[in-house]
């Protein structure tokens, strides 16, 4: 079973974790968008990433991560965030891929990694991936761990029923 997991958002990330095993890791591919060079989601890039899989399996699932508006954010900032949210659950439709959203409360949880750093992630992954530690070596990557273990918890929680 291949999972993919989705850290949504311009600076999100993509894992492809393949009988449990993380097979890839991506950034969130973006783009430039309009006069102010504003970054959006590269939706034809993540289409490729996920057709790489298609290839090759027909037992696929992507799990996204399913966030909301949170208080102190702007406008415009969720807008974009919403719009990103919007382009995955559009090319998973389009695909016709089962798409599973997880809340943040959920997995982190999970992984007891409520009240932590953002920076705790990171730190859990190469406890459980050691192999994959030098592909998540900055603080940055944050968002590539949180990708990675929200296709460790769909693996764990419904992957191996």
């Amino acid at each position: 079973m291949i999972i993919i997991g989705i850290d949504p958002g311009v600076s999100g990330a993509i894992c492809i974790l393949t009988d449990g095993k993380i097979t890839e890791i991506y950034e969130m591919p973006t783009m430039i968008d309009g006069k102010k060079n504003k970054k959006q989601v590269n939706g034809a890039e993540i289409t490729n990433i996920i057709n790489k899989e298609l290839v090759n399996e027909k037992d696929i699932n992507v799990v996204i991560e399913h966030v909301s508006a949170m208080p102190g954010q702007g406008v415009t900032s969720m807008f974009n965030f919403g719009q990103s949210f919007g382009v995955l659950k559009g090319i998973c439709a389009a695909l016709k891929l089962p798409v599973h959203f997880i809340r943040p409360v959920k997995w982190k949880k999970h992984f007891n990694l409520i009240n932590t750093e953002k920076d705790a992630s990171r730190t859990k992954v190469i406890e459980v991936f050691p192999y994959i530690s030098s592909k998540i070596s900055k603080k940055k990557d944050a968002n590539k761990a949180d990708a990675i273990l929200i296709a460790r918890f769909f693996h764990e929680t419904v992957g191996n029923s």
